[in-house]
């Protein structure tokens, strides 16, 4: 897969050392490497995939962390627990554009105030995907009525795809 890192990209690591532990969900969860690197750092994840060949991958990759993986729609998915992230890796770029609405109306009935979507969002104005790009006014335009930007960082260490075009961003669920 084209945005399939490979290991976990060095934002998620310094936000888990300066965040407290908290319980996550990984929608679209790919092959999971981020799952095994919070879980060993003490959260509480949940890393699910509508696919179920991608659940199979991840389960077979993080051995002792496979139970932490499972098939399920996000749209429709309980939860075990309340949570308080849910981390974005090429999830909302994954979609058609025409599903974002939909996307960010889920984060918001998940999170409760105060819990956070945390990840790299893929800035582009290519009409084809995916991944499929957004236009950061698209994106704060969607996010605003729910969610408080409170991080902002260019990436570093971004895969080919999303080479110059991707941020690291952590949102703030509003009252």
């Amino acid at each position: 897969m084209p945005w399939d890192k490979g290991d976990v990209p060095l934002a998620l690591q310094d936000y888990v050392r300066r965040t407290t532990p908290a319980t996550v969900l990984i929608p679209g969860c790919g092959a999971g490497y981020e799952v095994a690197y919070l879980a060993e750092a003490g959260w509480n994840v949940t890393a699910i995939d509508f696919s179920a060949a991608a659940v199979t991958c991840a389960q077979t990759i993080l051995c002792k962390w496979a139970p932490c993986v499972v098939q399920a729609d996000f749209f429709t998915f309980v939860p075990r627990a309340p949570l308080n992230l849910i981390y974005e890796r090429a999830f909302f770029c994954a979609l058609p554009p025409k599903m974002r609405p939909q996307i960010v109306q889920r984060w918001a009935e998940l999170l409760p105030v105060g819990g956070q979507v945390a990840g790299f969002f893929f800035f582009d104005d290519h009409p084809k995907g995916p991944p499929f790009g957004i236009a950061r006014p698209e994106l704060e335009q969607l996010l605003h009525p729910y969610f408080d930007l409170i991080e902002d960082q260019p990436v570093s260490d971004s895969i080919a795809v999303f080479a110059g075009k991707e941020r690291w961003q952590v949102w703030r669920r509003k009252p």
